[in-house]
This record gives structure tokens, C-alpha cells and sequence, in this order.
């Protein structure tokens, strides 16, 4: 059993003592991340960007042929199709993004959608369309208003959560950790111009849960060691929960990789950019919860009094009295 231990029970790593190093590099890789989203943009894909959905079922076939289908579009000129099963096995919705100037011209993007279906006939017997349907410009913007408002209001939901179940300085160092998760992400998709759409945002709200779950592992581990070790400087006290909860971040962290890595080297390439999204998480993830979240109790003035007031003077004498001591 000791060779399955990856690590030690008496771990005694100083992550604190490099805290400022760290926080910086974090700073500078939050402003840079921010830079490539202002400066080269995100990949929108069409639920963002707006194009043409049609939908087709393959009614000679138990499965649709997605690989071959992606192929086969992706000559088209439209970029890179998105195509997913919609409903039966044999049954995909294929997207296409839609040429500049073309996306409020319903006959433009409907001729393309029929190019498409024209496309796919032409290669495979027995298709039959089943929509042909545009996603305006305006239907786009609602998404990515609705999706940046859907991830904010997340992070604020879970930093008020830790706020009330903790301090307010938790709550703080949660909502900055979140925000460096989420800002390294966002800069990883301007980067390299992965395609962002719909299914990224669920990964950033998975990643966002990941983070959260980790950080209030340390954090509790925090609040537990400031009520038993009173006296015990706030930085050696960080390295002590740290190291304790450090088994089990380890476990999750490499449990989560053995299944995400197969599927980012050897997965369908629709799923790429979702699996690349949490895969990333997983490392800022658990690399905030450390250099992040704990570090920033340091500044913003933690004690053993935040969970347990020391007794005064008065308090033990009135106690002292009443026999209790």
C-alpha cells in the first residue's frame, strides 16, 4: 500500500515562501491573457458568431457518419463545421459559419444551407433534410451576453457562499482565484484561436466548480488549524493545511487527468477545445487554489480571532469565578 502513496503523509513543502514570485508571474500571466482576448479576439464559433443549422437524418445508417462529414464540409469554405447527434444516432445538427455580410440576408444563408444538404446528398443515398434554419447576429449577441452574464454571476454566487460560510477575506481570495482560472482560460482560446462556442462555456463553469472545490478544501482545513494552533504564525500555519489536504488534491488532480488526456490526444475533434478547456483548468485550478487563494489571507489581515475571539481578561476572571476554570 505505501507504493501506491504518491504522497507522503509528512509532506512539509513551504509553498508560501515563494508567494510573491508567484503572485507576480500570476499578475503578469492574468494581463497577458486579457491582452490576446482585447487585442486578437476570441475564435467565436456560430452560436456566438451567428450561421446557418441544418439538421439531416441518415435513414440507411444506425449512425450518422460525423467523421466523414466533417471532412467532407469542411472543403466548403465555411471553416470548420460543428457538427453534433441531434436526437436519434443516425440524426446531426451541422453548423456553418456564414460569410461576412451574409449573416441578415435569410436568402444568402439559406442557399448556403441547401449547398450543404446538396453536399452531403451528393456522397451519401438517403439523407433526408429535417431544418434549415439561420442563427441571426442578434440571436448570437443574446448568447454571448447572456453566457459572460452567466459566468460573472457564478463566480459572485460563490464567493458570496464562502463569504457567509467563512470570512469575508475567504470570499475574496476565492473570487480572485476564480477570476485567474477563468482570465488563463480565456487567454489559452485567444492564443491559439481555438474555436469558443457554447460548449466552453460549460467547460469554464466546470472548471470554475473544480477550483471552488478545491480552494474550500483548504480553505476549511485553514479555519480547523487556526482554532487548534492559536500562536502559529499565519504563513506556517497556510504550509500546514496546505500540505495536509495535498494527498487528496494530488488524487483528484491525476484521477481527473488519466480520463481527460485520451480524450484530448485520441478524441473526436469536436471535443477538443472542451477537453483542452478542462485540462487547463485542472492544472490553474489547483495551482490557484495553493498560490492563490491561501497567499491572499496573508494581506488581508486573517487571524485566530476570525473563527474564535481570544478570551480577555474579564472573560476568564468572570469564568475563573463561576468555577469553570
Amino acid at each position: 500500500m505505501r507504493l501506491l502513496k504518491l504522497v507522503p503523509d509528512d509532506t512539509n513543502i513551504k509553498f508560501l515562501k515563494y508567494r510573491i514570485p508567484f503572485y507576480v508571474v500570476s499578475i503578469l500571466l492574468i494581463i497577458a491573457s486579457w491582452g490576446l482576448v482585447l487585442t486578437q479576439g476570441l475564435n467565436f464559433g456560430v452560436d456566438f458568431a451567428g450561421g446557418q443549422e441544418v439538421r439531416v437524418t441518415f435513414e440507411d445508417r444506425e449512425t450518422a457518419p460525423i467523421s466523414e462529414l466533417r471532412q467532407q464540409l469542411g472543403t466548403l469554405g465555411y471553416g470548420e463545421p460543428t457538427i453534433q447527434r441531434f436526437g436519434d444516432a443516425n440524426s446531426v445538427s451541422i453548423r456553418v459559419q456564414l460569410p461576412e455580410g451574409t449573416e441578415d440576408q435569410p436568402g444568402a444563408a439559406n442557399a448556403i444551407g441547401e449547398e450543404v444538404v446538396s453536399e452531403i446528398q451528393s456522397e451519401f443515398e438517403n439523407v433526408r433534410r429535417d431544418a434549415n434554419e439561420t442563427v441571426s447576429g442578434k440571436v448570437a449577441g443574446e448568447f454571448r451576453e447572456r453566457s459572460v452574464w452567466a459566468l460573472l454571476g457564478a463566480m459572485l454566487a460563490i464567493s458570496l457562499y464562502i463569504w457567509v460560510r467563512f470570512e469575508w477575506q475567504f470570499g475574496v481570495g476565492a473570487l480572485f482565484a476564480l477570476f485567474h482560472d477563468v482570465s488563463l482560460t480565456l487567454g489559452m482560446f485567444a492564443l491559439f484561436q481555438l474555436e469558443f462556442s457554447l460548449q466552453i462555456i460549460a467547460a469554464i463553469l466546470a472548471i470554475i466548480g473544480y477550483s471552488l472545490n478545491d480552494t474550500i478544501v483548504v480553505y476549511d482545513r485553514i479555519r480547523e488549524n487556526l482554532k487548534k494552533y492559536r500562536k502559529m504564525p499565519l504563513p506556517e500555519l497556510l504550509d500546514l493545511s496546505v500540505n495536509e489536504t495535498l494527498a487528496r488534491t494530488v488524487m483528484t488532480s491525476l484521477t481527473l487527468l488519466v480520463a481527460l488526456l485520451p480524450l484530448l490526444l485520441f478524441g473526436p475533434a469536436s471535443l477538443f477545445g472542451l477537453v483542452a478547456a478542462i485540462t487547463l483548468g485542472i492544472f490553474v485550478g489547483t495551482y490557484s487554489s495553493v498560490y492563490m487563494a491561501a497567499p491572499i489571507l496573508i494581506w488581508l489581515g486573517v487571524t485566530s480571532d476570525s473563527f474564535v475571539p481570544q478570551e480577555t481578561v474579564a472573560d476568564r476572571q468572570e469564568r475563573k469565578a463561576r468555577g469553570e476554570i
